[in-house]
């Protein structure tokens, strides 16, 4: 055809004409990716608000149809409410968009900043700005991620689990929004703002994951719930939608094979704002103008001189058939939109994609994107109104097409891309899929479109024409295995890169549903570096997530994540979360593990608000509570033993913790048994120690009432019945030891006492004078009653002390520190820390009393302590030793002597002549 005989473009263009696309050009610079770089986007971060669930692929309203099998009974753990479907479709928030619209892109996706204050409130700004502040602002806006989690699992631990997965998608794609404004707001170039980035990743990729997980999941249920129904195959007549109708509800490969498809848009159709930002397209319905306006401009000078060879038609053809190029602003444009096209279809938006070819004057191509759909005539199956026939009668011979333009070099490489992907072309579609996303989605899309024809093909519904596709294609094999294995054979280095990272990892594991295969990765993260904390949270709680669906878990991998997280908790002061946790650890580690971090609270309050959470979560709160005391008592390594060296006696920080670990036991009444038995072993441990003060002090972290409370609470339980020999044994030891605790007290005092006498006045000098005799006489005087006074007070305290050491000497029913109730279960450690503390405190005891006595000059009473020694009856004579025997009778000697001297007899009784 000659150009100069085409009557249609007769009109005359002046000079001065130029195209709207060049006059755009001219006045803003276009921001566009440069076509060397095949990733749109690759390194930017999403200007779209994310979406929650997955949107329809090329093939869902044919594909995948909606099953029509429930059970009603499943509809609460499947969070339906209802009738479900399998499938819903997700409505696109894009709305209905007219070719006469004069910003299509701009209401299509908006940019970031532009929807900055409308979905921003003034907290939310307030917020950020006080984020900026902190050294890692990602973490700290992050971190309420951690009580969050667990208030939506308690929110809907009795209701649909796919619920709370949404939840969680939910709660991360919110974080996300907040890592993006800070990233938004922040210096380029600034370290902290680049872990913030590292952070917003992670947490995107975790909420995709939810995301995946629920729809798989979600199906895999149903599916189940359904496996007992057969799916009828169709019949020879059925057209090409029934029969793929029937084979998705039919074969759960091919129907989540799909899911993953969807799921893979789902992502891009999130990031696809990056690449329409600030992106100018082309005019609204003229295509190649530039390329017309040249081809008219030399029609009306009729220049001879030099010119580029262009086409001289302009049908969509022509570049190929003519084998000449278009102007270079309509190339550039023809590059920019093919990439954007690809860009769409690799998000699912096929719609979006036609429609914008509309609106660059480019009809036909809009037309070539609408052939994949399946054939459907419903009139065949009669029925009195006529209805529209559905899909392409020919797509077997548009499928070859396709098939053929996506292996033609000289196109460009996107529109390649997007033809390969209608058809099923994967060697023709990989070159454009720099990601580990894009790879994975190329692989499934052509699994899929493959195992449709085989159906199609085995239904004989199979076009002929098909059998000019390549047999491979055609007889290929898939299976969800070989999919990953091809990836790693892949050649690109990206790929490979991304194949390890933490997420693909569990994706890959849980769309190949391998449950051992992730708990074995989980198994060897664990064992290696540290993991990120949100990492580990997520890892928590989507193995949560298994066993609310009753799947078979590895044991000791779960318990080991639930540990780790459960540590992190602890070390990043979560403690109102730890109990919930913990519980869902086995009993008896549960227990351990709980009391492990109870050791590190200290405050009273703190310690209430964490057995409170703990009985909760249903944990065994006297179990935790006992495990606390003995786990800090075990760390004194020092044997128990008698010491004769010199102790250092004061109360050093380890013995504090001792004595306040006690409190952990009294805030529960029903403990009061268990308390006494702890306290009595810490003081146990002090008094061989002769660390009195330490010993007081643990005694009185035990309320008086206790050995009441003890009485009472058995009384109700059993009235016709005697305590427990254990209780028994323990309340007599608290009382032996609060005799011993008092006795040592009372010396304490009477020795301060003894020792703080009264100084006599020093008597003057012979020629003193007579103001200083009487100074003297008044200091005398002020003597004599200062000196009754303290005679009264040791009078008084001699008694107290002689009281209180007899009390331990002769402790009734059988002496200090023995049990009456020989019935209780044996403890021998127990039993030989009693016996010990006799041979250490009633020998001293008894020279305490001696010494009292002594001083005080009351020698014959100390006379009479020998026959208590003696005595049968209490037989303390056998917890002396030899050399402490020997120390005694030198004692008595002294007394003895003293009282000769007295002019008694040894013994101190008058003698007769």
């Amino acid at each position: 055809m000659d150009w100069g005989q085409n009557e249609l473009l007769s009109p005359v263009v002046v000079d001065t004409e130029v195209t709207r696309t060049a006059r755009r050009l001219r006045q803003k610079k276009v921001a566009f990716p440069l076509l060397h770089d095949d990733t749109p986007g690759a390194n930017a971060t999403p200007a779209r608000p994310l979406l929650q669930h997955t949107p329809g692929s090329l093939f869902r309203q044919t594909f995948t149809p909606r099953s029509g099998l429930r059970n009603t009974d499943m509809s609460a753990i499947l969070g339906t409410g209802g009738r479900s479907p399998r499938y819903v479709h997700t409505p696109r928030p894009l709305g209905h968009f007219s070719l006469d619209e004069s910003d299509w892109t701009n209401s299509l996706y908006p940019s970031p900043l532009s929807g900055l204050a409308d979905s921003s409130s003034m907290d939310d700004l307030n917020m950020s700005s006080v984020m900026l502040k902190e050294d890692d602002p990602g973490e700290a806006a992050a971190v309420s991620l951690f009580p969050e989690f667990l208030q939506s699992y308690l929110r809907h631990s009795s209701s649909a689990v796919f619920d709370l997965l949404e939840e969680y998608e939910a709660v991360c794609q919110d974080k996300v929004g907040t890592l993006q404004r800070l990233v938004q707001r922040s210096t380029t170039g600034q370290q902290k703002f680049s872990k913030t980035s590292s952070v917003r990743w992670l947490l995107q990729q975790e909420m995709v994951t939810w995301r995946l997980v629920t729809s798989l999941y979600r199906d895999r249920i149903q599916t189940a719930m359904e496996d007992d129904v057969m799916m009828e195959k169709a019949s020879l007549s059925d057209s090409e939608k029934v029969v793929v109708e029937q084979l998705f509800q039919r074969d759960s490969v091919v129907r989540q094979s799909q899911l993953v498809v969807d799921w893979l848009e789902s992502i891009a159709k999130d990031e696809i704002g990056d690449f329409s930002d600030n992106i100018e397209f082309h005019s609204k319905s003229v295509c190649w103008e530039n390329t017309l306006h040249a081809l008219k401009q030399r029609r009306v000078t009729s220049s001879t001189g030099f010119s580029r060879p262009l086409v001289t038609e302009l049908d969509p053809d022509a570049p190929v058939r003519q084998k000449r190029p278009l102007a270079d602003l309509d190339r550039e444009d023809d590059a920019r939109l093919l990439k954007y096209l690809f860009t769409l279809v690799r998000a699912g938006m096929m719609d979006e994609a036609q429609h914008l070819c509309k609106r660059s004057g480019q009809a036909w191509r809009a037309a070539t994107l609408e052939g994949w759909k399946l054939y459907h005539d419903p009139n065949n199956n009669g029925g009195v109104e006529l209805q529209p026939v559905e899909g392409n009668p020919q797509r077997g011979l548009w499928k070859v097409c396709c098939w053929r333009l996506a292996e033609e070099e000289q196109f460009n490489r996107y529109e390649r891309a997007i033809y390969a992907a209608l058809s099923g072309n994967l060697k023709q579609l990989l070159p454009v899929c720099e990601t580990w996303e894009d790879s994975v989605w190329a692989y499934f899309r052509v699994m899929v479109d493959t195992l449709v024809e085989q159906e199609l093909r085995s239904s004989g519904l199979g076009s002929e024409e098909l059998e000019e596709l390549p047999r491979e294609y055609l007889e290929a094999s898939w299976t969800l295995e070989k999919v990953f294995d091809e990836l790693l054979a892949t050649e690109s280095k990206r790929v490979l890169e991304e194949t390890k990272e933490y997420y693909h990892i569990i994706q890959k594991f849980v769309i190949q549903a391998d449950l051992d295969g992730l708990i074995g990765e989980f198994s060897d993260w664990l064992g290696g570096a540290a993991l990120p904390a949100h990492l580990l949270r997520f890892m928590t709680h989507l193995l949560l997530f298994y066993r609310s669906l009753g799947m078979q878990l590895k044991e000791e991998v779960s318990v080991d994540v639930l540990k780790a997280y459960i540590q992190l908790l602890i070390s990043k002061g979560h403690t109102d979360l730890i109990a919930f946790y913990v519980s869902h650890l086995p009993p008896d580690m549960a227990v351990a593990e709980y009391a492990h971090f109870l050791e590190s609270v200290t405050e009273t309050e703190q310690r209430k608000r964490c057995l409170d959470l703990a009985r909760e979560a249903g944990l065994d709160v006297a179990a935790v509570t006992k495990t606390v005391v003995e786990n800090i008592r075990e760390k004194d390594t020092e044997d128990f033993a008698h010491h004769d060296t010199l102790l250092d006696i004061t109360t050093t920080e380890g013995d504090q913790r001792k004595i306040d670990v006690i409190e952990w036991l009294v805030f529960d009444p029903s403990q009061r048994a268990e308390a006494l038995k702890q306290s009595n072993a810490i003081m146990r441990k002090f008094l061989v120690s002769k660390k009195h003060d330490a010993a007081k002090a643990a005694f009185g972290k035990v309320p008086e009432d206790s050995m009441r409370e003890i009485c009472r609470q058995w009384e109700e339980h059993s009235m016709d019945t005697p305590l427990p020999a254990e209780d028994a044994n323990a309340i007599r030891e608290h009382l032996c030891i609060r005799a011993y605790l008092e006795a040592h007290e009372a010396f304490s005092d009477w020795f301060g006492h003894m020792n703080s006498s009264p100084q006599k006045p020093s008597v003057p000098a012979q020629a003193a004078k007579f103001t200083e005799k009487v100074a003297h006489r008044m200091k005398e005087e002020e003597y004599q009653l200062d000196y009754g006074s303290w005679k009264g007070r040791l009078e008084a305290l001699t008694e107290d002390v002689k009281e209180r050491i007899y009390n331990v000497l002769l402790f009734v029913d059988g002496g200090w520190m023995v049990d009456v109730r020989e019935d209780a279960e044996e403890d021998p450690e127990r039993s030989h820390q009693m016996a010990l503390l006799r041979q250490l405190c009633l020998p001293m005891m008894a020279f305490l009393l001696q010494s009292v006595l002594h001083s005080t000059k009351q020698h014959r009473e100390s006379l009479r302590l020998a026959d208590i020694i003696a005595s049968e009856q209490h037989r303390l004579y056998q917890v002396f030793s030899k050399e402490e025997l020997s120390k005694f009778l030198q004692k008595l000697r002294e007394s003895s002597l003293l009282l000769l001297d007295q002019g008694l007899d040894p013994l101190g009784y008058e003698m007769h002549p």
